[in-house]
């Protein structure tokens, strides 16, 4: 069975500044996004929780790329 809480280390896809952020698996699936404390730039958080095999995988990335 999967954690509620878990810790995971990161790096910025903006500056490379490691951070440690917390994520709660209790809601499910998650979009959304978060700030770097460093260079103040927007993150973007996908995360998935796969059931199935009890692991959670996070992807994390600028999300700044401009669509034409």
């Amino acid at each position: 069975m999967l954690q509620d809480i878990t810790e995971q280390r990161i790096r910025c896809p903006h500056c490379g500044h490691h951070l440690h952020v917390t994520l709660d698996t209790t809601s499910g699936d998650q979009d959304y996004y978060d700030e770097c404390p460093a260079c103040c730039s927007d993150i973007h958080f996908n995360l998935h929780i796969d059931e199935y095999r009890q692991k959670i995988q996070l992807a994390v990335d600028s999300d700044d790329e401009q669509v034409f």
